[in-house]
C-alpha cells in the first residue's frame, strides 16, 4: 500500500501532540488537561487507522479478481479495525 502525504502529516500531527502532551506531564500540568489532550490523540489515532484501513480496502477491492478475492479483503480491512480497538 502507498501512503500518501495527508496520511504522514496526521501522524506527524499525532508526533507533535504526544510530545505536547509529554511536556505537559513535565511541567506538571493539571490531570484533566493531561487526559483531554490524551483523549484527543486517541480521536486523532482512531481516525487515521480508519484512514488507512478505508485506503487499503478501497485498493485491494480494485485488485481483486474476482467476488471470492474482493470479500477477502473486505473481512480483512473489517477485521484490522476490529483489532486496532
Amino acid at each position: 500500500m502507498e501512503y500518501n502525504d495527508a496520511m504522514k502529516n496526521r501522524v506527524k500531527r499525532l508526533e507533535g501532540q504526544l510530545r505536547g502532551v509529554l511536556k505537559m506531564m513535565e511541567e506538571n500540568k493539571d490531570c484533566k488537561d493531561v487526559i483531554t489532550q490524551l483523549s484527543a490523540s486517541r480521536t486523532a489515532i482512531d481516525r487515521t487507522i480508519g484512514l488507512v484501513v478505508s485506503s487499503n480496502l478501497v485498493e485491494c477491492i480494485h485488485e481483486a479478481d474476482n467476488q471470492e478475492n474482493k470479500e477477502t479483503s473486505i473481512n480483512e480491512a473489517v477485521q484490522l479495525l476490529v483489532k486496532s480497538r
